[in-house]
């Protein structure tokens, strides 16, 4: 342990003349402290609400999906797309259309997406784990069926095996409209509900409709065409190597997407969020390191005497220097991981028990409690901005040290 570090360590826990000036220094430590848990566990609440949107929306969002580059459909007989098959890496494909169609149950109307999925649906989705009435089945030999979201059955005021048929509505792509005859510009189909999902999100909830492939193809006249494929890959794939390898395999006329890229407005917008508030906690660190300069500018006038005896004793202005700057160091220092110790420990605390409640009742929300994870990185960034701000801070009274005291001795 070097010198300028005894000495710092000294000064910080031993009494000084004035009382105030241990205060302030716990002060000191306290207000770091406090930011510094503070934003450990702010970043790891949003790390816990952005796994808890991805698993939701990894319900229906298959685990990769391809789209065309341009336009709104890819041909299923190109030789790059029907070669997928092939690979050993892919447990699963589906191709889906998705279209925008006119839903009519008895005298109740809405604009729904349709979506077209073929056999092997659930296969690529988790499907049945959301289903909230019913069961998921496509068609049998008597008619065909649809999945329909909890915000399209409650306004449509429709459930899970109602006898009245579904009416569906769309625009035929290649015909005119006949102002005498417009129905005749539409092509209309019929299929019963028998399920109802939620996956709490409006985009899914309140608008698709899910239908057995074939139908979607001739009510939009895709009869080789989709507009993705979704693919499921086998177990202990690397996902990203495998995304790479189709990217190069399908050109540029194709787009490669994971789950995190298909919602990406989503999850760009919850990292904006996130290091917002980082930034904006980050200020208020700031703030209590204006604590550290009162603490160690005090803690200079206090030590006068003891200056002195050090210059006397042969010490120069660096090893002085050194002291005061160690001093302040250990201050933030100090805060620093006393913050981070409680709050990886709130953190945990958080995860085991949910002692914060989103809810007095339980089951009023998605989760009961606050979801968190701890990541390293943001450990290692909220140390990083205290490091950036603790040695400016202990850096000023220094200067004034050197440049008022030391240099005229």
């Amino acid at each position: 342990m070097s010198l300028s570090l005894k000495i710092a360590i000294r000064y910080l826990f031993s009494k000084k003349s004035h009382s105030a000036i241990n205060i302030i220094s716990m002060v000191s430590i306290c207000g770091v402290a406090v930011t510094t848990m503070a934003l450990i566990c702010t970043l790891s609440v949003y790390n816990g609400f952005q796994d808890l949107i991805a698993s939701l929306y990894s319900s229906l969002d298959p685990q990769i999906k391809v789209i065309p580059a341009t336009g709104k459909t890819l041909s299923l007989q190109d030789p790059s797309i029907k070669s997928l098959a092939e690979w050993q890496e892919i447990d699963a494909i589906a191709p889906v259309i998705e279209e925008n169609a006119l839903l009519i149950y008895r005298n109740r109307q809405m604009p729904v997406l349709l979506k077209g999925v073929p056999d092997n649906y659930s296969q690529v989705s988790n499907i049945d784990s959301i289903l909230l009435d019913g069961n998921f089945f496509l068609k049998d030999s008597v008619a065909n069926y649809a999945t329909i979201g909890v915000g399209v059955a409650n306004r449509l005021e429709v459930g899970a095996h109602y006898v009245y048929p579904l009416s569906v509505y769309t625009p035929k792509r290649k015909a005119k409209v006949n102002l005498a005859n417009p129905s005749n510009a539409f092509n209309e189909d019929r299929m019963f509900a028998t399920a109802v999902f939620s996956v709490n999100q409006p985009e899914y909830d309140d608008q698709m409709v899910i239908v057995p492939l074939d139908m979607a193809a001739k009510l939009f006249d895709y009869p080789q065409q989709a507009s993705a494929l979704e693919i499921k890959l086998k177990p202990k794939t690397n996902e990203k190597h495998v995304i790479a390898s189709l990217s190069e395999h399908l050109g540029k006329d194709y787009l490669v997407k994971d789950r995190m890229m298909q919602q990406e407005t989503s999850f760009r917008m919850m990292q904006i969020e996130k290091w917002m508030t980082f930034l904006i906690l980050a200020f208020i660190l700031m703030i209590a390191t204006f604590n550290v300069i009162g603490s160690l500018s005090m803690l200079i006038i206090d030590k006068q005497n003891d200056i002195k005896t050090l210059q006397n004793l042969g010490a120069d202005e660096k090893l002085i220097s050194r002291i005061f700057l160690t001093e302040g160091w250990l201050i933030s220092a100090i805060g620093a991981g006393t913050g981070l110790i409680a709050g990886i420990f709130l953190c945990w605390l958080q995860q085991e028990y949910g002692l914060l409640r989103l809810g007095q009742t339980s089951g009023a929300f998605i989760v009961d409690a606050y979801p968190v994870r701890l990541l390293w990185s943001d450990a290692l960034a909220v140390l990083a901005i205290v490091t950036l701000l603790g040695l400016p801070a202990a850096w000023y009274p220094v200067k004034y040290l050197r440049n008022k005291w030391l240099r005229t001795e």
